[in-house]
């Protein structure tokens, strides 16, 4: 059962999720789009097919996005799936509104879009710290990546699959659109993805999770069901609590949140999350 404090932190997190997202659609359409420049991920596909058709914008960023959605729930669960879904329908709804709203950055097109890139990258990161997500490139590659490891068995960075998917939606506005909203677009990407490696300290990095417990049986067994990951158990000795296990276990950000569960459910441990550029074998 939840207590209150954990609903309460439930509640925080949706509302940062909610804040998050109204930060991104504000940005997107009054500062980037009036400036000749748009979103990166699967939200730039959306503006540029809204771009070329004529479409609402809201309708084809829901459209891009739904099955990115639905994978996203089956691979890395409901909860992630419920907050995919509140953000991505709170960002939805702040587009259509805020396509209403009287709003004009009067400045030089560069200026715009560093700040605009800036208050993106702030909305962005309120919402994967929060679990959330309302974009489908990270759900490729965390998909992507699952599929790498469940062939091979080694952990792999989403920033390499997250790059080239981005290269192929600015090579997209370069072709269809102009130059200058292709360069425009790569510098809100550099300002956006600046900010939020900054507060999620670099969320597509692999991260090395440590917990020490004195029973680690339970938690070995729900980190291989529920993730399919495995530890590396040492033994250790704490001064105060004495013999213990050390387990050390790889994941993506996106599943921090499923093992923070798991670990949760398991009284008397302690655990750290910490950020790997590279895992040598």
């Amino acid at each position: 059962m939840w207590t209150i404090s954990k609903k309460f932190e439930e509640a925080m997190s949706c509302l940062m999720i909610v804040i998050g997202a109204l930060m991104a659609s504000f940005s997107v359409i009054c500062i980037l789009i009036p400036n000749d420049a748009i979103d990166y991920g699967t939200a730039g596909i959306a503006i540029i097919i809204s771009m070329l058709t004529g479409f609402n914008l809201s309708v084809c960023v829901a459209v891009v996005f739904v099955p990115f959605l639905v994978a996203g729930t089956l691979i890395l669960g409901k909860r992630f799936g419920f907050k995919a879904l509140l953000g991505s329908l709170v960002y939805t709804v702040g587009l259509s509104i805020f396509e209403k709203v009287p709003f004009e950055l009067n400045t030089e097109h560069f200026l715009a879009v560093v700040f605009g890139g800036a208050i993106l990258g702030a909305g962005l990161a309120l919402i994967l710290k929060n679990g959330g997500c309302i974009d489908g490139s990270e759900i490729f590659a965390n998909i992507f990546i699952k599929k790498l490891f469940d062939l091979t068995g080694k952990n792999y960075s989403m920033t390499y699959i997250l790059i080239a998917f981005n290269a192929c939606v600015y090579m997209a506005v370069f072709v269809l659109i102009n130059r200058n909203a292709a360069l425009l677009s790569l510098l809100v990407y550099v300002v956006a993805t600046s900010i939020i490696n900054h507060f999620t300290d670099h969320f597509e990095a692999i991260k090395q999770v440590t917990i020490i417990t004195k029973n680690p049986d339970a938690l070995v067994k729900a980190i291989k069901e529920e993730l399919n990951k495995t530890c590396t158990i040492m033994n250790s000795y704490g001064a105060i609590a004495g013999e213990n296990k050390t387990l050390i276990c790889y994941v993506n950000y996106f599943e921090v949140q499923k093992i923070k569960e798991i670990i949760a459910q398991n009284k008397g441990t302690f655990s750290t999350v910490s950020t790997i550029d590279e895992i040598l074998r």
